[in-house]
């Protein structure tokens, strides 16, 4: 990808969102560092379901070295995704740094990221992958990127739909019989 086309993506992130922030809860900046990662992988909601339950028995270094990988994934499983991320997918998908791994697409996005932006680019993406690059059914029509993106199956916008002609149901039709009337 160019780096003008880099930096116009990074500009329009931007732009639809200058100060993004966390819904995350968290007390210490390590309970942030691993809600962070989490929220990588699905929703702050689910991320702060399942930290609720993990904060209270490991919000260390040690006491999540202690559990292990194993102890932690109990945890861990209603995040979902757990062992994705949204930022891979976005990232190879818009071109703006493909890799075939995780750690291959850090490091393009690493060396890549224009110094001005690397503050709020995890934010961005992991925004974009959330709500407009959704992992099965992406909203290209409605993408501020879609004209820089280098997604070659963009999703096409759902055709409009023509308004039904409504037809009277039977039980709405009226008789053409004249009303009887009651005799006295």
């Amino acid at each position: 990808m160019h780096p003008a086309t880099r930096k116009a993506i990074f500009r329009r992130l931007q732009a639809a969102n200058p100060a993004p922030t966390t819904e995350l809860l968290h007390t210490t900046p390590f309970e942030l560092l691993v809600a962070v990662m989490l929220s990588a992988h699905t929703t702050d909601r689910s991320v702060n379901a399942a930290t609720r339950n993990l904060f209270p028995v490991a919000n260390t270094p040690a006491a999540i070295a202690a559990l292990g990988v194993e102890g932690v994934k109990p945890y861990i499983r209603p995040v979902g995704l757990y062992n994705t991320t949204h930022i891979f997918r976005v990232a190879n998908r818009t071109g703006l740094a493909p890799g075939r791994t995780p750690r291959e697409v850090e490091e393009a996005l690493t060396a890549t990221t224009p110094a001005e932006f690397r503050r709020n680019a995890h934010h961005w993406l992991i925004l974009h992958g959330r709500y407009t690059c959704i992992a099965r059914a992406p909203k290209c029509p409605t993408c501020i990127i879609r004209d820089l993106c280098e997604y070659p199956h963009k999703t096409r916008a759902a055709p409009a739909r023509r308004a039904a002609r409504r037809l009277p149901l039977p039980s709405r039709v009226r008789s053409r019989r004249p009303r009887r009337t009651r005799r006295a």
